[in-house]
């Protein structure tokens, strides 16, 4: 016998490799519209968590003063604090679990001198955590 005969590969009915390539294809097209889902999904939930789920007081807005003054309070700051600048806040927001185990509470301050900006300001129990800007659209 012939060494080379032996040690060529053999090959697939052409049939085969069609099942293949049919297949693979499939599950690339299966892969990226999951991918797609669960992106439009995660999307949908950040926006259900930023909704206000109690309005405080519609007329709440933070002057340009009143937000530099907020910025400078310092983190654990009794939430006092924060109330003693910005009275009432516009809204709360949903509570949120930051640290494993303690729910942190929301609320949000629209801003005078730009409406669709709103301060987020958090809170653990009555301790002022930080805050975080967001984009009204």
């Amino acid at each position: 016998m012939n060494q080379r005969s032996k040690r060529q590969p053999k090959r697939r009915p052409r049939q085969q490799r069609r099942y293949r390539l049919i297949s693979s294809s499939m599950l690339i097209l299966l892969g990226f519209s999951l991918g797609i889902g669960l992106r439009f999904q995660a999307k949908a939930a950040s926006a259900k968590k930023d909704l206000c789920q109690d309005i405080i007081s519609s007329q709440a807005v933070l002057s340009r003063q009143q937000l530099t003054q907020l910025l400078t309070i310092p983190e654990r700051e009794n939430r006092q604090a924060i109330e003693a600048i910005a009275e009432e806040p516009y809204c709360t927001l949903t509570t949120l679990e930051v640290r494993a185990g303690v729910i942190a509470e929301r609320t949000a301050y629209p801003l005078a001198f730009d409406p669709n900006t709103w301060l987020v300001v958090l809170y653990e129990e009555e301790e002022y955590v930080g805050y975080g800007f967001k984009l009204q659209h």
